[in-house]
């Protein structure tokens, strides 16, 4: 498994499904043209290009290119890399026709082509010898009151708006929180809630 430290953007959840077969990372959806409506997931990308940079993985149809170029102009100030994949014709397996442009998407893309797009672009290298620090995981979230609590909503709230990202829901904040904050960092931010609550 690759590992990569940035956070990387893509249409769907089909997308998301092959890229996390064969690339340890956080993996955000837009999904498709959801983004331009979706004015959380635009500032969460925005907080996330800031914090730890992101990788926007697109098609390579006319729709994935408008999607990345909206992308590019959230106003996100960060580190944002541009990985593309080429235009190969065919369909998708899942799918009973080929898309408007018949060419393959990212979901369609072989796993190898993949990788090896990423080698090109330079992405995983150095992320490989990242040291791993603790997870903050949903265990956590519910010993902390997070989840499955008369007041997770109120706290949760609070996580969010010490992290200064929208409302989520606890599994989209828990893969946030780790990639916005390390375990330390977390457990201090929870302190405060547990004490204001």
């Amino acid at each position: 498994m690759l590992k990569v430290k940035q956070t990387i953007i893509v249409e769907g959840k089909y997308d998301k499904i092959k890229l996390k077969s064969i690339i340890e990372a956080n993996i955000i959806t837009t999904d498709g043209f959801g983004i331009y409506s979706d004015e959380k997931k635009r500032a969460l990308i925005k907080t996330i290009a800031d914090k730890t940079g992101i990788i926007i993985l697109t098609d390579s149809d006319s729709a994935g290119r408008q999607i990345r170029n909206y992308i590019k102009n959230c106003g996100a100030t960060g580190n944002i890399v541009n990985v593309y994949i080429p235009k190969i014709a065919g369909k998708e397996k899942r799918k009973s026709s080929p898309s408007k442009e018949n060419i393959l998407g990212v979901e369609g893309t072989n796993k190898n082509l993949l990788l090896e797009i990423f080698e090109k672009f330079g992405i995983g290298e150095e992320s490989e010898n990242v040291p791993e620090g603790k997870k903050i995981t949903k265990a956590d979230f519910f010993s902390d009151g997070l989840s499955g609590g008369r007041d997770s909503f109120k706290k949760r709230e609070q996580l969010c708006r010490r992290l200064n990202i929208p409302y989520m829901s606890s599994n989209s904040l828990l893969e946030c929180v780790n990639i916005l904050i390390d375990y330390d960092e977390y457990k201090k931010i929870i302190e405060g809630i547990l004490t204001f609550c």
